[in-house]
């Protein structure tokens, strides 16, 4: 029996079962990653995953079912069953859509041959310029593919193909340790070249050692550096947080919440993480959430859209199979400005990059402390050297209020979207 067809056996097993409505999501995943330790290929795996997840409503009671690898549809159908009885009942929310969406597969698959020259392109290039640095990393092709069937007559599916790079360098000078770490995630090619590059930049900044900067300092966030900021943002976009009343912007639609020269959107059929639909059926589509600054719009799934009274944004996923469906965002792109990071660096007479960080995410409050693992001192529209033992505290909703430049350097960090950028005056500490 193939995996459709049993997939379909579970929605009719689930209704001879007596529930009202039943709905089946299936989920695999095949990647071949090959892994390079201290500049040499050291592995290649194949790594399989698949899942499927049996949801029902018996009595208006949720069951929810896991299974990984084989199990009797039965036996799963019963478990599902079984858990809907300690459920108390809630209302019914399932996608009801009788057409057939199967979307068509997105991204090529990269044979391994091409995946070990890139690994071994990029590291001879940084190689080549630092004989005695050690590299690490890891370079992939993922293919996933998803399937949401239900007993309202929804059935779409979808197959993704990913690329991923990934690359640690460690450099020991004298007494000094350097760590510098970056990555790329693509659909048809990656590029080795500019992988390459921006570490070789981040070890040209490296050369010497400055002075910390202390006070208010304005902060030049690296593309990579600037995630840091957006998982706070996104946390304050979320329809659940907005319902319990935790984000700072529930009553805040319409109004201006950051920099007039922000603009956050979804754009689902962009970048590497494209996704036609969500976990719970619904189409995914282009959203602004927040444009030149003002706030337009909460992201939901369905049970949350419902109580919030927006309907769902098409933003229901589960974080993994074994949970149900919340509000989850993907591809958040941050409009990139103009400006190249060497522009951004000429606007400041003073100031300090920061790339890697070492300290707990913000979360939904906005504060952060964390420790500079890898920043650099800006004096007179140049870089002047790297800086240790340093601190950058501050507000996550305060620092995007003093966004004074967005650079035009975007990249993916995840399935978010960011360009580098410059904030006023966070506060920098430093010991000796």
């Amino acid at each position: 029996m193939t995996h459709d067809q049993i997939a379909e056996q579970l929605l009719e097993l689930a209704a001879k079962a007596g529930a009202e409505v039943a709905e089946v999501f299936r989920a695999t995943s095949q990647a071949r990653p090959l892994f390079f330790e201290a500049n040499r290929l050291k592995q290649i795996e194949r790594i399989e995953s698949e899942g499927i997840v049996l949801r029902l409503w018996r009595d208006g009671c949720p069951g929810l079912a896991v299974a990984h690898g084989a199990v009797p549809p039965q036996k799963l159908v019963e478990r599902a069953i079984a858990l809907s009885a300690l459920n108390h009942p809630e209302t019914i929310t399932i996608a009801d859509d009788t057409s057939l969406n199967h979307y068509p597969a997105i991204g090529n698959s990269i044979e391994l041959e091409q995946l070990m020259a890139w690994g071994k392109e990029t590291i001879s290039c940084i190689r080549d310029i630092y004989p005695d640095i050690i590299c690490s990393g890891e370079w992939d092709c993922e293919v996933e593919s998803t399937r949401l069937i239900n007993s309202r007559g929804l059935d779409c599916s979808h197959t993704d193909t990913t690329l991923s790079a990934y690359l640690e360098t460690e450099l020991v000078q004298e007494n000094d340790f350097l760590y510098i770490s970056d990555g790329q995630t693509q659909r048809g090619s990656l590029e080795p070249q500019l992988l390459s590059q921006r570490i070789l930049q981040r070890l040209e900044w490296a050369r010497e050692n400055a002075p910390p900067l202390v006070g208010r300092v304005p902060i030049l966030f690296t593309a990579k550096a600037a995630d840091m900021l957006w998982g706070t943002v996104s946390a304050a976009l979320n329809g659940k947080q907005v319902l319990e009343r935790s984000s700072p912007w529930s009553d805040r639609l319409g109004t201006q919440v950051v920099s007039t020269s922000l603009t956050l959107s979804q754009k689902p059929a962009l970048g590497p993480f494209s996704c036609p639909f969500d976990d719970e059926g619904i189409p995914t589509r282009p959203i602004v959430f927040i444009q030149d600054g003002i706030l337009k719009l909460f992201y939901t799934d369905l049970t949350t859209g419902r109580t919030l009274g927006s309907g769902t944004t098409g933003n229901g996923f589960r974080a993994d199979l074994n949970s149900y469906p919340i509000p989850g965002l993907f591809n958040l792109l941050i409009e990139p400005g103009r400006d190249s990071m060497q522009d951004l660096i000429k606007r400041l007479d003073h100031g300090l990059i920061i790339d890697q960080m070492l300290g707990a995410a913000a979360g939904i409050t906005g504060e952060f402390s964390v420790n500079v693992d890898l920043g650099y001192r800006i004096e007179n529209g140049h870089v002047v050297g790297r800086v240790k033992n340093t601190m950058v505290s501050g507000n996550v909703y305060t620092a995007l209020k003093q966004v004074v430049s967005v650079g035009g350097d975007g990249n993916w960090n995840g399935s978010i979207y960011t360009p580098s950028l410059i904030v006023e005056g966070l506060s920098v500490t430093a010991r000796s």
